[in-house]
């Protein structure tokens, strides 16, 4: 699924270009600051075909370093990657292989000396709405609201991508727009990389 913006990016957030990292095997939710979304995950050939995380090892490991490579791509070379963090309590099959993804996304940042801020997924939803237990659902519409240039299509993951990447910019101190302070409370509760250079 690709999920991108018509309209131009609005002047002046084309630097320092953020991108907003939710991985998931099956949608990862990217948003960069240049005004797109897309998100890219493990489809199906068929509906009868196993998912991913059901496929023998071999084919499992093939399909998974393809989706990493796909990810990567997409991503590009930004000035601040901001990724979620995983849920630990996160429950249901697949815990291997999604921090195995995980890493190999963070790897691949690290290993290209780009700057990594880490939002939990509770600093995620505090950044978008206010309340860090907010749902989906509340996420997205707060999304669409306040940053109406990011087409997500009602895509949860393309929205969780987007509040990453505003928060970036945000604490980079070029916020997309103004947030109340029980949002850009979040800032505090996240993990930033220390920046060398212009980019504060």
């Amino acid at each position: 699924m690709t999920i991108t913006s018509p309209a131009p990016p609005q002047p002046g957030l084309t630097t320092p270009v953020v991108i907003g990292i939710d991985p998931s095997l099956t949608g990862t939710g990217l948003a960069s600051s240049n005004g797109w979304c897309e998100v890219i995950g493990y489809k199906k050939a068929r509906s009868k075909d196993p998912g991913i995380t059901q496929l023998p090892h071999g084919e499992r490991l093939a399909a998974m370093r393809a989706l990493v490579d796909q990810v990567t791509t997409a991503i590009g070379s930004p000035q601040l990657a901001v990724m979620e963090l995983p849920a630990p309590s996160r429950s249901g099959g697949g815990a291997h292989e999604r921090g195995w993804f995980w890493w190999q996304i963070y790897n691949h940042l690290t290993a290209a000396e780009t700057p990594v801020g880490l939002l939990t997924p509770n600093a995620r939803a505090l950044y978008a709405t206010g309340k860090g237990t907010a749902a989906k659902g509340a996420v997205i519409d707060a999304i669409t609201r306040r940053f109406p240039d990011w087409v997500t299509e009602g895509n949860d993951n393309a929205a969780d991508a987007v509040a990453l990447m505003a928060a970036g910019r945000d604490w980079l101190g070029h916020p997309i727009t103004d947030l109340p302070k029980t949002h850009r409370a979040a800032l505090d509760k996240a993990v930033w990389p220390t920046l060398t250079g212009a980019l504060r």
